[in-house]
């Protein structure tokens, strides 16, 4: 059916509320607009589906959330009674429509007589993996857009092991969300009839004291945060998202008593209103923040994004003002305080790993390294790290210390099988007080660690390709390197090609060897001076990225290099 055929299937309903209608209307003058929302449905891809809020397929709304979990109910409909009657945990953010969607959800695996748990109001998606597990559901579904700005909203589905849907379980499910041909037409329950038919369980208190005592193993020198937690100053801001509530707790729990909330972005709001974009990657995110630390004088400043799955920190430098770190470097700080805790501790496993994405710094490799620690590396998507930890509790071949990815997101303890930034927060703090007795910063820390390690510096190009032609040249941009692939970039020659999608390494010499992980569609290049180039789409907005990795002798030497190797990427997308 035409875009053209669906858009007038919309208009024509008298399913859509009066807020959807207003909208419809609004894209009849507007020919890109209204193609952008029909031409396509809305795709799963490494973190769920995500998109725009408003009519369409291709828009997040209640029907397409309607839709994506008809598609779920229709896959456990294929699970036995028992698995089926496991039912799915739902949490949601602080965004438009977030809660609404949780529960259209709830009503629509209602109708397949699946029972959901419902958080009783907003969750960070940390708290859903761990619910998943808890309640010992089948599925679990969080309604976020993570980091980005008001006007999205997004749909995520795990899996019974608390992470994200692995590609071959996706694959499936997206299968099912396929026959679903209009999602005008899925049918629910009400939610009055759910609730009586004991289908739809609300969640919260209960669940919060279970993670929050988890909490407490996160902690590894609690000796160290009795005597520095009085006398570190932390800022912290959940971005007006929901990091809040249970980051507070967790800090009081853990023994931290001189932090201070961003009062301005403590507060839920779904237009994030003292933020351009609520991603804690971004310096902007950090402004109110700077703010207070400056007044305050404060040691760390730390931001989580609006699920509170991903972490950015800001550090003091020595003219008193705050440096925003990178996602690797915050990894390669907390890998290198949990190895040697545990070292000092006499509690560093021998089969000890660590677990990074492809795309991650080398610098926490060279670190793992240094204390005998195994790290492995493994796709872009979090859901990758848990299997990796559940593979290791399966077969007890390594101890898992830690997994990150440069896009801002850890894990410490597998309580939780997704990226936790109430868990980096704790630790994070930890850290700073250990420099702190030590009369260091964590800027000292990090300058500590470059000088021992070598100078590793990271960048990632973000290039955003909006609608059915940005995809077109995403796939034009891709396409060319794999059928003419570069044999340098700014001058340094290539040693290695990485094709994730056929599953091939190529050496300089033409050998090829088998990659063994999923097929994805990621390249990646390894240079003659350890320079690393990755290129990849991204699973969940219109971009493509490009990551590079470099080793200097010095700081600035690692910096002149990102930009040549940047100015050099640069031509590729002209």
């Amino acid at each position: 059916m035409s875009w053209e055929k669906v858009y007038e299937q919309w208009a024509d309903s008298d399913k859509l509320d009066d807020t959807l209608k207003k909208q419809l209307a609004d894209l009849a003058n507007d020919q890109a607009m209204k193609k952008d929302a029909f031409y396509k449905p809305l795709e799963f891809g490494t973190a769920g589906m995500r998109g725009i809020i408003g009519p369409g397929i291709n828009r997040m709304n209640i029907f397409t959330v309607r839709q994506a979990t008809e598609g779920l109910a229709r896959f456990m409909d294929t699970q036995d009674l028992a698995t089926k009657k496991r039912g799915v945990a739902i949490a949601y953010d602080s965004r438009h429509m977030s809660p609404e969607f949780a529960m259209e959800a709830a009503k629509t695996l209602a109708k397949h007589d699946i029972p959901s748990f419902v958080f009783e109001s907003l969750r960070p998606t940390p708290e859903l993996s761990y619910a998943v597990r808890f309640e010992e559901a089948f599925a679990g579904i969080m309604i976020t857009a993570s980091h980005n700005p008001a006007a999205y909203n997004g749909y995520k589905i795990y899996g019974e092991d608390g992470g994200q849907m692995p590609p071959e379980h996706a694959d499936a499910l997206t299968a099912f969300v396929r026959q679903v041909e209009n999602p005008l037409e899925v049918e629910i329950l009400s939610e009055e009839a759910a609730k009586q038919a004991d289908l739809i369980h609300i969640i919260g208190e209960e669940i919060d004291t279970a993670y929050l005592k988890e909490m407490k193993t996160v902690t590894i020198n609690q000796e160290l945060i009795n005597e520095m937690g009085e006398e570190l100053k932390l800022v912290y801001t959940p971005l007006h998202g929901t990091g809040g509530m249970l980051g507070e707790k967790a800090l009081q729990q853990a023994g931290f008593k001189s932090y201070m909330l961003v009062p301005e972005q403590a507060i839920a709001d779904p237009d994030f209103s003292t933020v351009k974009s609520p991603n804690p990657e971004e310096p902007g995110a950090f402004e109110y923040a700077m703010k207070l630390g400056e007044k305050e004088d404060a040691d760390l400043l730390i931001a989580t994004d609006p699920d509170a799955d991903r972490l950015g920190a800001a550090v003091r430098l020595p003219d008193g003002s705050y440096q925003v770190l990178t996602g690797n470097q915050i990894g390669a700080i907390l890998i290198r305080y949990i190895l040697q805790a545990h070292q000092d501790a006499g509690t560093l496993a021998k089969n000890a790993a660590v677990l990074k994405s492809i795309v991650s710094s080398e610098l926490p490799t060279a670190i793992a390294k240094s204390y005998g620690a195994e790290m492995i590396s493994v796709l872009t998507g979090f859901k990758f790290i848990a299997e990796k930890i559940q593979q290791y509790e399966d077969d007890g071949s390594h101890t898992f210390m830690f997994g990150f990815e440069e896009s801002y997101g850890y894990l410490i303890k597998p309580f939780v099988r997704d990226k936790d930034a109430i868990q980096a927060l704790i630790l994070l703090a930890e850290v700073a007080a250990y420099y702190k007795k030590a009369g260091k910063t964590l800027y000292d820390g990090l300058q500590d660690i470059l000088a021992e390690y070598g100078y590793f510096a990271e960048k990632t190009i973000s290039i955003t390709l909006d609608g059915e032609a940005g995809a077109a040249k995403i796939e034009e941009i891709l396409g060319n390197l794999r059928q003419e692939a570069p044999k340098d970039f700014a001058g340094i020659n290539v040693v290695l090609t990485e094709d994730f999608l056929k599953r091939e390494t190529t050496d300089e010499s033409g050998k090829i060897s088998l990659i063994e992980m999923p097929p994805s569609n990621v390249l990646k290049y390894v240079l003659a001076d350890e320079t690393w180039i990755a290129i990849r789409p991204s699973g969940t907005e219109p971009k493509i990225k490009f990551y590079i990795g470099v080793k200097g002798e010095s700081q600035a030497d690692a910096v002149n290099k990102l930009e040549t190797f940047e100015t050099a990427i640069k031509q590729l997308t002209e």
